[in-house]
């Protein structure tokens, strides 16, 4: 199996947590130029997005059907929480608020990046946005994770969640020192061989 995607991706690294919890083997083709038109660069996906995941059975585009993919494939027979699960509205809207966070904050990075003009409103909204999904998520992520079975071995929303806030500090985006409940689960879950085998780093030099 093929993963287009990057080391730095937050998008990216919450299929290789589940790969690596998953037991299954994969190999990360990073995606070198972002601002490419061609889909072969990303592993043939028409929006111009990452991840893909191309398998003998065909393509999966995105974290969440990837991830899905991944688990069907695994010999492990794992106790997965996933997004439809979630039927408490805490758990249910902090799933929601990772996810809307994750592409908010690619927004930003990508804004700062092209500096383009005239879209200063639009970046503060943006960064509105954020700051009000972390001061939700720091209030409520953890009474949401509780509604969780407790016998599962994983579950989709952890994995975004952590890989969200680690992501956050990586790309220097928004400090965490306001979020002292959400640093707490981000070393808990840290802790875990699947966090520490997929660390965020730079694929090509700056």
């Amino acid at each position: 199996m093929q993963l287009y995607g990057r080391s730095s991706s937050h998008f990216t690294r919450i299929p290789r947590i589940f790969a690596a919890e998953a037991e299954v083997a994969i190999d990360l083709l990073p995606i070198r130029d972002l601002m490419s038109n061609d889909p072969d660069e990303y592993g043939g996906h028409p929006a111009l997005k990452l991840p893909t995941l191309q398998t003998d059975a065909g393509q999966w585009f995105g974290s969440l059907p990837i991830c899905r993919e991944l688990v069907a494939c695994s010999e492990l027979s794992l106790d997965i929480v996933w997004p439809e699960d979630l039927a408490r509205p805490v758990a249910a809207n902090a799933q929601e608020l990772v996810t809307t966070a994750m592409s908010t904050e690619v927004g930003l990075i990508m804004g700062k990046a092209t500096g383009a003009p005239g879209e200063d409103k639009l970046l503060s909204k943006m960064h509105a946005s954020l700051l009000g999904a972390m001061e939700w998520l720091e209030l409520n992520a953890d009474r949401a994770i509780a509604t969780l079975a407790p016998e599962r071995d994983l579950s989709f929303l952890e994995v975004s969640l952590f890989c969200l806030i680690e992501h956050l500090e990586f790309r220097e985006v928004l400090a965490l020192a306001p979020y002292p409940q959400l640093r707490a689960f981000a070393q808990r879950f840290a802790a875990r061989s699947s966090a520490q085998s997929t660390a965020y780093k730079f694929d090509f030099p700056a």
